[in-house]
């Protein structure tokens, strides 16, 4: 007779075999292709993985003049899981911090929302940057805080007291930089502002590695393999800017207790050779443990020290912009050289429309209305433009035409300098004027053709006008970066950008130019040593206008052209016109004249509120 209770006995411990098995493998399979601490764990156990933190690039002027380098830094490290019999009141003293400081340092570590990738098991930061002489003690007493190590780097100082805008300042990464990248760690640094920031890969270089072999009680006993699986750590590449630091600092001093900004550039390469935002501050300022208490101080002060002005900062060009104006009315037929309008008489007047002008004789013709700065030429010139049925079909179709000028020229959008930050400034457009106005003519809008009413742009973005025309036609993307060592700049910055508008229009607007500095608003830009064509700008403002100045020298072979921007700085000719010229003899005589000095050190001290 068959023993059926048997037989499901035998099932149910074939049964339960099976289940046993079939778990084997499941955990092997777990361990094997499921990411879990295990291994870390094992790895931890015996080995200790030591970075090696590459040199960083330094950074040099044009001239070879050495701005940013590196000395060495230390920072406290600490794994979590090896800390024990901890005399925390100790390793305050050592470190001069309080207790609280020690606990807070310690959530903020095991907290993986502030540090995502929080490990007990690998190097966490408790506290950068260390002095030299806390370092000596810590190292001396080491022994005594299992678990905290030193991991020696290096911290970036500045030879001069200048660029801050543009030399950037390096930082802890946040968390996003961590997410962003996989190369970061938590206590990591990284660029956070400048050419630090936008050149980061290529200045911070690639880490590297020293395996080291832990005992029992997790102390080092010496290298893994003999090191024959370190790494070694490449250091990243030095960069020469373009920029001239006496050129800058002589800015930035012209620049003193006012707000604004200078930009100059070389025409033929559209490498920036000074660019000054004021009010500004020291490069050194951002470093060490009191960076967040002098970022909140500045971020709020009310004069915005962190702003860089020069590629942030948006405003009206004001009859800088008429240089434009005059280019697009010559090559789409409007005007000629020698084209007169009607007599100016006080400016513009049509109806019920006026916008004023100053004094001048009148009616001019085009280089005598650009040396003069005449409100009423320009206006006119847009008004004929815009209203000329037989060459465009409607106010629309002729604005469409008008932006596609200013747009080939580099306005209304970003130029793509190499620094974080830049704006694109404002070229209105006929669907804007119709989403706004509604229904609306030229003369609703003829103040964009002085540098008024919507249009905007940044003080880069006039410096650039200024070398395009210098270079009677085309501008390279202004840049900071002029060389990298063992490798090149990106195409795009050496790329020639041509305008619509024909060479030959250009010599027309720089004869005007060169005008407004013989016998016109730019006079006090004259010199006996070379031809400099520039050109005024007053733009108005709710309070006082604002000081403009964009121009280039010398006339034929230019070397430098300049923007000067001095918020509330009144006429042109106040700030903008002096301050120009002392940049552009600075950069193409190498020095100032006794007479130059003198008058640098009076602009220094005018304070404008």
């Amino acid at each position: 007779m068959k023993n059926f209770q048997l037989e499901r006995r035998q099932y149910i411990i074939g049964g339960l075999a099976m289940v046993v098995v079939l778990g084997y493998i499941l955990r092997l399979a777990f361990l094997q292709l499921i990411p879990n601490d295990y291994e870390e764990i094992a790895w931890n156990n015996a080995l200790y993985r030591k970075v090696i933190y590459p040199i960083r690039g330094v950074i040099y002027d044009r001239n070879g003049r050495l701005l940013v380098f590196n000395q060495p830094a230390y920072d406290v490290m600490v794994i979590m899981r090896e800390v024990s019999n901890l005399d925390t009141l100790d390793l305050c003293n050592t470190l001069h911090i309080s207790r609280q400081t020690f606990e807070e340092r310690i959530k903020t570590i095991q907290n993986k929302d502030k540090n995502p990738g929080y490990s007990a098991y690998s190097q966490q930061l408790f506290m950068p940057q260390i002095s030299e002489s806390d370092f000596q003690v810590f190292q001396e007493k080491m022994f005594r805080f299992r678990g905290f190590y030193i991991r020696e780097r290096t911290t970036r100082q500045y030879e001069y007291g200048y660029a801050a805008h543009i030399l950037g300042d390096v930082a802890e990464v946040s968390a996003a930089d961590i997410e962003k990248d996989d190369y970061y760690r938590a206590g990591d640094f990284i660029g956070k502002q400048g050419v630090e920031r936008s050149y980061e890969e290529v200045l911070r270089g690639q880490k590297g590695v020293e395996i080291l072999l832990r005992d029992s009680r997790g102390m080092i006993q010496g290298k893994y393999k003999d090191g024959a699986e370190d790494q070694r750590p490449h250091p990243g590449s030095d960069i020469t800017l373009s920029i001239d630091i006496k050129l800058q600092a002589l800015g930035e001093r012209l620049m003193q207790g006012k707000r604004g900004s200078i930009v100059a550039i070389e025409p033929t390469t559209g490498e920036v050779l000074c660019m000054v935002s004021a009010p500004s501050y020291s490069p050194q300022d951002l470093q060490g443990k009191q960076r967040g208490t002098k970022i909140m101080q500045m971020l709020s002060d009310p004069s915005r020290p962190m702003l860089n002005r020069a590629v942030s900062g948006t405003y009206p060009p004001g009859s800088t912009f008429k240089t434009s104006q005059a280019l697009t009315f010559m090559q789409e037929g409007i005007v000629d050289p020698d084209h007169t309008f009607y007599p100016c008489n006080g400016g513009f007047h049509y109806k019920n429309q006026k916008v004023g002008c100053h004094a001048h004789p009148s009616p001019l013709s085009l280089k005598p209305a650009i040396a003069t700065s005449c409100n009423g030429y320009f206006c006119w010139g847009l008004v004929n433009m815009f209203g000329n049925r037989s060459k465009y079909s409607s106010v629309q179709d002729a604005m469409t035409r008008w932006k596609d000028y200013m747009v080939s020229m580099g306005f209304g959008y970003k130029l793509g300098i190499d620094l974080p930050g830049e704006a694109r400034g404002m070229i209105p457009n006929a669907d804007y004027y119709d989403k706004h106005l509604g229904r609306w003519n030229a003369l609703t809008v003829k103040s964009i053709s002085i540098g008024q009413g919507e249009v905007t742009l940044t003080p880069l973005q006039i410096a650039n006008l200024g070398a395009t025309i210098a270079n009677r036609g085309y501008y390279i993307t202004p840049h900071v970066v002029k060389s990298i060592k063992g490798g090149a700049i990106a195409d795009s910055l050496t790329y020639k950008h041509h305008t619509m508008v024909s060479s030959r229009y250009y010599n027309e607007v720089v004869a005007g130019m060169r005008m407004a500095v013989t016998e016109g608003t730019c006079k006090g830009a004259q010199n006996p040593w070379y031809e400099v064509c520039g050109k005024t700008g007053t733009a108005q403002n709710r309070g006082h206008d604002h000081s403009v100045f964009m121009g280039f020298a010398p006339r034929n072979n230019p070397q430098i052209a300049v923007s000067v921007y001095v918020e509330n700085g009144g006429y042109g000719a106040t700030f903008g016109v002096p301050i120009g010229a002392l940049i552009m003899e600075q950069y193409i005589r190498g020095e100032l004249s006794p007479a130059s000095q003198a008058q640098a050190a009076a602009i220094a001290h005018r304070v404008v509120n």
